[in-house]
């Protein structure tokens, strides 16, 4: 599995790249001038991580190359077809679970380009929840362990 993202605070990535690393994936992050550092930072593990860059700073182009070559795209995602977490498979298959923007969600060029689309459930007043949360429940689930 892999998860790349569109920008968001740098704090997130850190928590991200670890939980990538609980659920053997790896993270896929644009080359943003920001993003080094953040990954820097936040990378509180002690060995190596699992990070794609992907080159050309366009997270569209990486999911068509992606989709493509055949990984399977779960975009974290309002949508009318959108499956409840609970109810989302565990990836028998190489799988991107794509990320947006906590206000924004994903860009609309990418919201095409998903196979699937997966929201998390609120009972709460807010419409969604930090994206390093949203993300970690997200591949857990992918990951078979929840």
């Amino acid at each position: 599995m892999a998860a790349p993202l569109w920008p968001m605070h740098g704090a997130n990535l850190g928590t991200l790249l670890r939980t990538c690393d609980a659920v053997g994936a790896c993270l896929a992050v644009p080359r943003l001038p920001w993003v080094p550092e953040a990954l820097e930072r936040g990378n509180t593990l002690r060995r190596p991580s699992c990070v794609h860059w992907i080159g050309d700073r366009d997270p569209a182009a990486w999911l068509e190359r992606e989709r493509a070559a055949g990984s399977r795209i779960v975009g974290v995602e309002l949508a009318d077809e959108a499956v409840r977490l609970a109810d989302l498979p565990a990836a028998r298959s190489r799988t991107v679970a794509v990320l947006g923007h906590e206000r924004h969600g994903i860009p609309a060029e990418a919201v095409d380009l998903l196979d699937l689309a997966v929201e998390i459930p609120m009972i709460g007043t807010g419409t969604s929840l930090n994206v390093a949360v949203a993300g970690s429940l997200v591949l857990y689930r992918l990951a078979g362990l929840l």
